[in-house]
């Protein structure tokens, strides 16, 4: 067993992680693109358990079928779900990509410029095979996918060594809010997607913690400039200050190494939702597209709606839910930096939403090091506690496909992190008439929320 006993502030650095969150097409329809493989054997409605793995090989990442026991297990109940299942964005995001279509460019060294809302790069002109630039304009489209109003929710984080649950785990809340490239119409039309004019932020985002004891109270904010998607020479990197309760202070902290290992953990800050970095600071290519299965619209019960979920005897897997079939992107990131841990990462991302699917680092040996998946809820499917993801004023639907749960397996060392957060959703805050109310945004964006009445 891991012996590590944090002090508060080494407690503190994977808390900085944390914050860092139907049509179905006919089975002829389709071939995997660039693979070659046949149509799938299996069809909506199949369980899929252990003795018939085989029938899904074709549908998974190499690297992820290469290491399966980490993932599947006597016993497992796969649900097949729809095949490419319409999942499309809020009417509202749609029309602000529209309106600035062709706008955005790729600058120089992965840079984005004239980007204002909605999606940087129209993603049915991106041509993977003759697009130099296809990588780079996927993952700006990564980047700003729609998200809402950025995350609201209540998450668990916890440890795993080799299938063993270690006693060491976070649980509290967190709140990203998007000061900019924002879709309503209000902003979009007069302030070009900026929710206060003038401002210089991406989003904001802060975390809570509320457990164990000696971690309680710990409260975090931190800022995403606009000037993080100039050229690397001149992006900034983000802003972070930390009020740590045995200090009874607030702490300014460097974000600037994004690269380094979480203490404690499997992950580094830019492995949340498989890239949470700054894009100039990569190279980006696309390796192609493909038919993939994965979870996309989770049908279990799980933190904060219950914590006793199956997660598999590693603690890793969800292959005790519903699965679907569907189109994906592959690209590949290259760190620009030479004392980066990572050779290279591979990135599976839903080719309609672009959520990520699947990643893949490898060390600078060219090994592979980590795998990274995600689970994901649909704000339309109310078949989880009722209605959980709201509308407000300026969004009539939110129609918004989440990320509630990153997984990490260090496949060289058979340790791996979960975390979950069931109910994330992408409200803002609001007053009565359901209008943003933008004076508690500043209250709560304000660094000096941090230690008022501590």
């Amino acid at each position: 067993m891991v012996r590590w006993r944090p002090n508060c502030l080494a407690r503190l650095a994977p808390v900085v992680w944390m914050a860092l969150a139907a049509v179905a097409v006919p089975l002829a329809a389709f071939a995997a693109e660039d693979t070659g493989v046949a149509g799938p054997t299996f069809k909506e409605g199949d369980v899929v358990g252990f003795d018939k793995l085989e029938s899904i090989k074709n549908f998974l990442p190499a690297e992820f079928w290469a290491n399966r026991d980490f993932f599947f297990y006597e016993g497992m109940k796969m649900e097949v779900g729809p095949f490419f299942k319409d999942y499309g964005q809020a009417p509202e995001y749609l029309a602000a990509s529209e309106k600035f279509k062709g706008q955005a460019k790729v600058g120089p060294d992965e840079s984005l410029e004239n980007y204002s809302s909605g999606f940087p790069f129209d993603p049915g002109s991106i041509d993977c095979k003759g697009d130099p630039q296809a990588g780079v304009k996927h993952i700006w489209n990564f980047a700003y996918q729609w998200e809402g109003d950025g995350s609201d929710s209540r998450y668990f984080y916890s440890y795993w060594d080799r299938g063993e649950e270690l006693p060491l785990y976070y649980e509290g809340t967190a709140k990203t809010i998007m000061l900019s490239h924002r879709a309503e119409p209000e902003y979009v039309e007069k302030q070009n997607g900026d929710l206060f004019r003038g401002e210089k932020r991406i989003n904001a985002f802060g975390i809570e913690v509320d457990a164990p004891f000696d971690a309680r109270g710990i409260l975090l904010m931190s800022y995403r400039y606009k000037d993080s998607e100039k050229p690397r020479a001149n992006a900034k990197n983000d802003d972070t200050w930390v009020y740590v309760p045995t200090l009874r202070r607030v702490r300014r902290i460097s974000t600037a190494q994004r690269t380094d290992a979480v203490s404690g953990t499997d992950f580094t800050f830019d492995d949340l939702r498989s890239f949470a970095g700054i894009v100039p600071q990569y190279t980006w290519s696309c390796l192609g597209e493909m038919d993939i299965l994965a979870p996309i619209n989770s049908k279990v019960n799980a933190y904060p709606y219950a914590k006793d979920h199956n997660f598999g005897p590693y603690g890793l897997s969800y292959a005790d839910d519903r699965w679907e079939l569907r189109h994906a992107v592959k690209i590949r990131m290259k760190p620009k930096n030479t004392d980066h841990p990572y050779h290279h990462k591979d990135i599976y991302f839903d080719k309609q939403t672009y959520v990520a699917l699947y990643s893949f680092a490898y060390d600078q040996k060219e090994e592979l090091w980590k795998i990274i998946w995600h689970n994901h809820r649909w704000s339309e499917d109310h078949t989880i506690g009722g209605e959980w993801y709201k509308p407000w004023v300026g969004i009539a639907k939110p129609m918004d496909l989440r990320i509630v749960s990153d997984t990490i397996v260090n496949v060289q060392t058979g340790t791996g992190n979960r975390i979950e957060f069931w109910d994330s959703n992408g409200m803002p805050y609001t007053n009565k008439e359901g209008e943003i109310a933008v004076g508690k945004v500043h209250r709560y964006i304000d660094v000096g929320r941090l230690t008022k009445g501590r």
